[in-house]
């Protein structure tokens, strides 16, 4: 049996807390390798590594780093296949999808490579009497990321991109369910001319979120998971005096105008709302047609798209999806299913009982739609995480605003339409983070920023971009002069220039 064990100070380390997690194949639903979850005694370790390989980094000019973060971006490319088969066979993507996730997340390392400009500070000469101010961005010291499931690839580069490249060194804890993409780009992170100690990589569970929560070495932490996870985390490491940008879940919505494209937004809806079975937070799985008509037009289109779906293996290069992430996952999602329909929901395509030949142990579901679903219901407020779609009818524009403003969630949302001043007026208006325009996923690119809005965020500051770059560093401001022969008599007032 494969053992995954920890990443610290550039070596590959088993581990000796003596406790275990299974990793699954979700196509087969084997065990197919263990990781070895760390004590507190081992984080300890791999703060203190990163502390000291954290002094030397930051005294390393930018544009030398700079041109570690470009090597690094390079060799993460040259492995891109090795790294999305990886991540399938542990995560269930289809590889296509997995490649995305690597793609998206080097699209970070690429903005980071900028950072020599990004990082300047600000410079006033003459602000007073011989007096000039300027300002530097300094690095945090140690931060730490904590990364879901569902982008093992993605959100990690999004966290340590921008940690190491504005100067810190960074704590990875990814997902214990698929862990060895992030233990496979901390490895090619030293390849590419990274120092020893400055990207370590710890498995774990919940000891060790407490334990990085609770470090007082450790000057940040960066989240992605659920809600009440993510409110937990951001309490948790803010009452120890840290930074913390805490993302949680979502409720995405579709919204669908009389005007829309029907054929473009059935096609990307379809996508939105099933691709990577649906275990994304900027995934789809609420779609509002605005009066009955659409309605209509849309399931007349929709229901043939479902039927015509393939869903199979991670390898399998026709299949639109693949399986989810554990047992466990799949009967979850099954159960709520059976919940809405027990809510007043009305089933229009079941996948609960759907079996992939030959794979039948596999964790795959099928896709489900369900009409008639009411705000008023549970599994409208929750999120489901699979690949399920709910359509909420609205009769008016301003009912359609209404539903994702006052969903509990504030991640992402999108409007289908062809009228411009309609989207003018939604995006202004709608409470809601990112909002897509004819985009079903709307997540920015690199040198914008992701963050959502209410119960999708904690803490002020969004990851990656500029908003990345303010929230792994720190403002020192100097105010200067260089007074020439006898010196002026001690003033008691603030100075004023």
């Amino acid at each position: 049996m494969k053992q995954i064990g920890h990443f610290i100070d550039g070596e590959l380390v088993p581990g000796n807390s003596g406790r275990q997690k299974d990793i699954y194949n979700p196509n087969t639903g084997d065990i197919q390798a263990q990781v070895n979850l760390a004590t507190p005694e081992e984080l300890d370790a791999a703060v203190a590594s990163a502390a000291k390989a954290q002094v030397l980094w930051h005294n390393t000019n930018p544009q030398r780093r700079s041109r570690i973060m470009f090597a690094y971006k390079q060799l993460v490319e040259s492995h891109i296949d090795e790294l999305a088969a990886l991540l399938s066979s542990e995560h269930g993507k289809v590889l296509a999808d997995s490649r995305g996730d690597v793609i998206r997340g080097v699209d970070v390392i690429e903005f980071a490579c900028g950072v020599p400009h990004a990082q300047k500070g600000e410079h006033t000469y003459g602000a007073g009497p011989e007096i000039d101010v300027y300002s530097m961005r300094k690095p945090l010291g140690v931060v730490a990321g904590i990364t879901p499931f569902n982008f093992p690839a993605m959100i990690p580069m999004w966290m340590f991109g921008m940690a190491i490249a504005t100067g810190n060194a960074c704590i990875l804890k990814p997902s214990e369910k698929d862990p060895s993409v992030p233990m496979r780009l901390a490895e090619l992170f030293v390849q590419a001319g990274g120092p020893r100690g400055l990207l370590q990589c710890i498995n774990g569970d919940k000891e060790i979120v407490d334990a990085i929560c609770d470090h007082p070495t450790i000057k940040a932490v960066s989240f992605v998971g659920s809600s009440d996870i993510a409110q937990y985390v951001y309490s948790r490491a803010t009452s120890n005096g840290k930074r913390a940008q805490c993302m949680g879940g979502a409720k995405n919505h579709g919204i669908i105008m009389p005007d829309a494209n029907m054929d473009q937004a059935v096609k990307d809806i379809l996508g939105a709302a099933y691709g990577s079975a649906g275990e994304r937070c900027m995934a789809l799985p609420v779609v509002v047609p605005v009066g009955e008509g659409t309605a209509e037009r849309f399931l007349e289109k929709m229901l043939p798209a479902i039927d015509s779906m393939r869903v199979g293996v991670s390898e399998d290069k026709e299949a639109d999806y693949g399986p989810v992430v554990t047992r466990e996952h799949r009967d979850s999602i099954k159960a709520q299913v059976t919940k809405a329909v027990g809510e007043g929901a009305k089933l229009l395509v079941d996948g609960r009982d759907f079996s992939l030949q030959g794979y039948e142990n596999g964790f795959f579901i099928g896709p489900s739609l369900l009409d008639n679903v009411t705000p008023d219901m549970e599994t409208y407020q929750d999120e489901i995480f699979g690949p399920v779609l709910q359509i909420v009818r609205a009769k008016t524009f301003e009912e359609a605003i209404k539903l994702p403003s006052e969903h509990q969630y504030g991640n992402g949302v999108a409007i289908f339409t062809q009228n411009g001043r309609a989207a003018r007026e939604f995006a202004d208006r709608v409470e809601v983070g990112m909002v897509g325009i004819n985009v079903p996923i709307p997540v920015p690119v690199a040198y914008h920023s992701f963050g959502g809005w209410k119960r999708s965020a904690f803490g002020d500051a969004n990851q990656y971009g500029m908003e990345g770059l303010r929230f792994y560093t720190k403002v020192k401001t100097v105010t200067q002069r260089w007074p020439e022969g006898e010196t002026e008599d001690s003033a008691f007032i603030i100075p004023t220039f």
